[in-house]
């Protein structure tokens, strides 16, 4: 985050004289064996108005009107020259202007400078303006920033001084996720301004230029070797002190470091030995070099908390460290530190001791980013962290996540309590945002497989994966119905029927282990989080508030009986699997005669509080969504008093938990949340805290780590793909593929990873193109042994083909942004439109569609001979290949309704109306081994089922009911109708509901139908 700038005594000069004197004191100023000035920036029209790859200054923002307008204005008061910049803007998100050197041409060096200064015309309104410098890197778009800012507190021009040591690494945002994270100064690029946001405004600048001689403390550096240094009593700290310089070159002056125990919550004497001294690194001392200083603790046998010894350093010749090093004496003797003792016993003595700022604390989540090197951490005893999509350490390798993570545990020492964090990521389908983890198919994916057992497997690698770096919570899994495709997260759904995803719950038991908490402490278990109750995947299109989207985060509007069989049964599955976490959902709950209209669901402490932790004897923590309680009415306060009374435990409210802590607070002290209500909520946290062994096991197990990414884990990634690909027509029996045929692939996704994987891959909203390590479907094939050409946009030649494969479907997309009407629709892009066209004119082709929801094809469907329904397979396309090829049968089937138009959504199984272009469950397969028969082996196969039924014999049955449904499926081949959809899907239902013989019932309706 940015920081306030020092305005050095020039700029008060300036602000107290005379323009001419202004000038004058500066020129003076100017020592005699300082560098010359060196112009960046003279505004007279010498640097354009142009972008990358150009030399120029050009304008950036949020949305449209938020890029300020510059002017080139004659000033007769320009501070120098004759024209000064001037401009106006009114910025909603974000705004601003930046001046990139030409990406040609060599990067400039500023290192013989002490920092840079500017002219600004005040305006005494008291904002803040961010300035940053761009540093190293490949050009001034593809650089590392850093930042400062200067706050508009005075009137007329003032010239701002900033040293070169007060830019700090900006940890919100990087063009490229951080390069070396040193200001080096020997490639600059550039420098950007970002202007105040929420009200209109104007401004004027001129001359931007270099001043002054190099600092000796920009280039060198002293640090310790960690800011928190935990210790047993009785115990010696040594702390390592290192003078480290840019380029490695030595230092020229000699560097003094003078220390000092000093203050804290330990008592010198008793609790330590105090240390003081002076370390002296002299001129031409190699960067690299080290001191060390020794404290010696005291032995205690009484219980005590831990207390804190500073360790006071005042360094001359050289940059300090950033903050005080802190030795800490730890916890010791206390209950709740005691393994031994049952977690309830634990958790009620550490809540005895705990004030109300620091069970606020554990109440809090911060995001990675706001919480910069992590001091926060203690100052706020934030018991929460979390990486947002796409918020990753540099590098992004396991080792960096878990150094990071173990950094910011670190932190936790430094309290009297030592309470660990729990760190929380969004992995939900592998670990997606770690570069080169193993990427599953998304749940629509896995709901097509209809496999409870390859739930489990993902669960599991992704469970590894994600603890071997370190933490130990997944937002995930996603237990929505999605009842329409048009909403941008369908794709996190196992599919359109609750009984289906309920059936896919096993993937609870693959990441936390057995329903009682025991195997949490594992190191490759994690908290899961079943999410976001209740009824996010009913949103009416059309009812969403939210920005620009259409569905996403709108109104449910249901009957209490709707509500209880389509949206609250899979959380009462999930609560006997023993589910730690459960994440509300940012959309509204509209019951019909309740009388409440739309309430959102971080409001609804009759859904939170009296259904979830009440009715369903829910034991875990409600964790809230990122920043949803300032979707509430009222104030600030009301949204935090709302929430917590409604049951939300925990607060995600990534860039605002000092608010947050403060106003939690201050609601309870006048009486509007209740000590009872703060206790419950810690309580159930420090509970899952204890069951993952994180007081005994802070920090990263890696021990797991080497199979991040493995054969082993893309084997079940692999398989997870081929079971998600549902075939939904077969003309002639064109697939599967042989491998003597000579195969022409054309389409957009056929060798695209990015589209492969979809939305939270590496980023949130993901990305088109190669970005993590995987197999594309291109390359699957080609690994498989098949003779084939490829031709992205089908314009290499067509003739001499047996069959065309082609793969189309959408870019990714995550959340309210990718519902359709939101810039997306259910149709093909014109490009896939037209590859899809020549290669089915020229040959028998296979279409495969890979999305994350079914897309409209009927009007081409006649002139396709095979077609496939691939979903987001991940990063495995070998297992897309293995199934086209034959090396695995095709058994996937349909989790949601595919429609014939986007008129007929919403549309799903047990709908009075009912007639799509595949039904729900639909799926044909390649297997040998298909049944014959009709309407007599239809009827012996209902009364075994029946009778299956009766005895409890679940494998039975529905072998029965699966035989039955490739009977009706050969029966009714292309000739879909009305009447066997309807009573085809209603058998996938009653199928997984266990009642096998009304599912052959049903199944015999559609074959007569046929």
């Amino acid at each position: 985050m940015p920081r306030t700038a020092l305005l050095v005594s020039g700029a008060l000069l300036a602000a107290l004289l005379p323009l001419s004197a202004v000038s004058g004191a500066a020129r003076a100023a100017d020592a005699a064996d300082d560098p010359a000035p060196v112009p960046v920036d003279r505004f007279e029209g010498e640097v354009p108005f142009a972008a990358q790859p150009a030399d120029g200054i050009f304008t950036w923002g949020g949305d449209a009107d938020d890029p300020p307008a510059l002017h080139l204005a004659d000033r007769a008061d320009a501070p120098e020259g004759a024209k000064v910049l001037t401009g106006s803007y009114d910025i909603s998100g974000y705004g601003g202007f930046t001046h990139d050197f030409a990406a040609g041409g060599p990067a400039h060096d500023w290192s013989a400078h002490r920092g840079i200064r500017f002219w600004w015309e005040g305006r005494n309104n008291g904002r803040k303006i961010a300035f940053e410098i761009k540093d190293g890197g490949a050009n001034g778009e593809a650089s590392e920033l850093w930042t400062t800012s200067f706050t508009d507190d005075f009137t007329g021009w003032k010239r701002i001084e900033i040293p070169f040591t007060d830019f700090a690494y900006r940890t919100d945002y990087q063009p490229v996720g951080g390069i070396d994270h040193v200001l080096g100064l020997t490639r600059m690029w550039g420098y950007a301004v970002t202007l105040p946001a929420g009200t209109k405004g104007d401004f004027a600048m001129d001359d931007v230029e270099l001043y002054g001689r190099a600092d000796q403390s920009l280039r060198a550096a002293v640090t310790t070797d960690a800011p928190v240094r935990p210790v047993r009593a009785g115990g010696t700290v040594r702390v390592k002190v290192t003078l480290a310089t840019t380029g490695d070159r030595p230092v020229d002056d000699p560097v003094t470091v003078t220390y000092a125990t000093e203050g804290g919550t330990a008592t010198a004497g008793r609790d330590y030995t105090p240390a003081e001294g002076t370390l002296t690194f002299p001129a031409g001392t190699a960067s690299g070099a080290t001191r060390t200083i020794e404290v010696p603790t005291r032995e205690s046998k009484a219980a005590a908390a831990a207390k804190t010894i500073p360790l006071k350093l005042a360094v001359t010749g050289a940059k300090a460290p950033a903050e005080t090093p802190q030795i800490v004496i730890d916890a010791h003797g206390l209950p709740y530190l005691n393994a031994e003792l049952p977690v309830r016993k634990r958790v009620a003595d550490l809540l005895s001791r705990m004030s109300l700022q620091e069970k606020a604390g554990q109440m809090t989540q911060a995001e990675r980013g706001a919480v910069g090197g992590g001091g926060d951490i203690a100052t706020y005893a934030l018991g929460s962290l979390l990486s947002g999509g796409g918020s990753t350490p540099t590098p992004n390798t396991p080792g960096a996540w878990a150094r990071m993570i173990d950094g910011f545990q670190l932190r936790t020492r430094a309290n009297r309590l030592q309470i660990p964090l729990i760190y929380g990521v969004d992995a939900v389908h592998g670990h997606n945002n770690l570069s080169g983890a193993t990427i599953m198919p998304h749940n629509i994916g896995i709901g097509a497989s209809r496999d409870p057992r390859l739930a489990y497997a993902t669960g599991s690698v992704t469970a590894a994966e994600v603890r071997a770096t370190g933490i130990p919570w997944d937002f995930a899994p996603c237990l929505c119905v999605s009842r329409d495709e048009r909403w941008g997260r369908s794709y996190e759904s196992f599919g359109e029927d609750p009984a289906l995803v309920q059936s896919m719950e096993t993937m609870i038991q693959g990441l936390q282990g057995r329903a009682d908490g025991r195997d949490l402490s594992r190191n490759d278990k994690v908290l899961a989080t079943a999410k976001h109750f209740a009824g996010d995947g009913g949103t009416a299109y059309g009812s969403s508030t939210t920005g620009t989207y259409t569905i996403d985060q709108g109104v449910t509007t249901v009957t209490r009986q709707q509500l209880e069989d389509i949206h609250l049964a899979p959380y009462k599955t999930a609560v006997r699997r023993g589910i730690g976490s459960v994440m509300p959902s940012y959309s509204s709950l509209d019951i019909a005669g309740d009388g409440k209209g739309a309430v959102k669901m971080h409001a609804r402490g009759d859904m939170i509080n009296g259904v979830l932790k009440g009715r369903m004897g829910f034991g875990g923590f409600v964790i809230s969504d990122w920043n949803a309680i300032d979707q509430l009415p009222g104030d600030y306060p009301a949204h935090v008093r709302t929430a917590v009374n409604a049951g939300v435990d925990m607060m995600m409210v990534p860039y605002g938990y000092k608010d947050f802590g403060a106003t939690l607070v201050g609601e309870v002290k006048a009486g509007r949340i209740s000590e009872k209500r703060i206790d419950d909520a810690v309580s159930r946290i420090l509970t899952q805290k204890f069951r993952l062994g994180l007081f005994e096991h802070p920090y990263a197990d890696t021990s797991g780590a080497a199979a991040i990414g493995s054969p082993a884990h893309r084997a079940v990634a692999r398989q997870a793909a081929a079971e998600s690909q549902v075939l939904l027509k077969n003309s002639g029996g064109l697939l599967p593929l042989k491998k003597s045929q000579k195969v022409y692939v054309a389409g957009s996704n056929a060798d695209d990873l990015g589209n492969q994987t979809g939305g939270w891959t590496l980023t949130w909203q993901g990305a088109s193109g190669t970005h993590t390590r995987g197999t594309t479907i291109l390359q699957g094939m080609r690994e498989a042994g098949g003779n084939v050409t490829y031709s992205k946009d089908a314009s290499a030649p067509t003739g001499g083909y047996d069959v065309g494969v082609v793969v189309v479907g959408e870019t990714p997309y995550a959340e309210g942004v990718g519902d359709v009407g939101n810039g997306h629709s259910l149709r093909l892009s014109a490009a896939d439109q037209a590859a899809v066209d020549k290669v089915c004119a020229a040959m028998k082709c296979a279409v495969l569609i890979v999305s994350g929801r079914p897309q409209l094809v009927g009007d081409r469907l006649g002139k396709i001979d095979a077609l496939v329904a691939s979903w987001l397979p991940g990063t495995e396309g070998e297992g897309v290949a293995d199934v086209l090829y034959g090396a695995r049968p095709f058994t996937g089937q349909l989790p949601v309704t595919w429609p014939k138009s986007e008129s007929q959504l919403p549309i799903n199984v047990g709908d009075p109306s009912y007639d799509p272009q595949f039904p729900y469950g639909w799926g044909l397969t390649t297997l040998t081994d298909v049944p014959r028969g009709g309407t007599a082996t239809l009827r012996a196969l209902g009364a075994a089922a029946t009778v299956a039924e009766r005895r409890g014999d679940d494998r039975a049955g529905r072998a029965l009911v699966a035989e039955a449904r490739l009977l009706v499926q050969q029966q009714a081949g292309e000739r879909m109708t009305q009447a066997v959809a309807k009573p085809f899907a209603d058998a996938g239902h009653l199928l997984l509901t266990g009642r096998y013989g009304k599912a052959v019932e049903k199944l015999t309706e559609a074959y007569r139908a046929a």
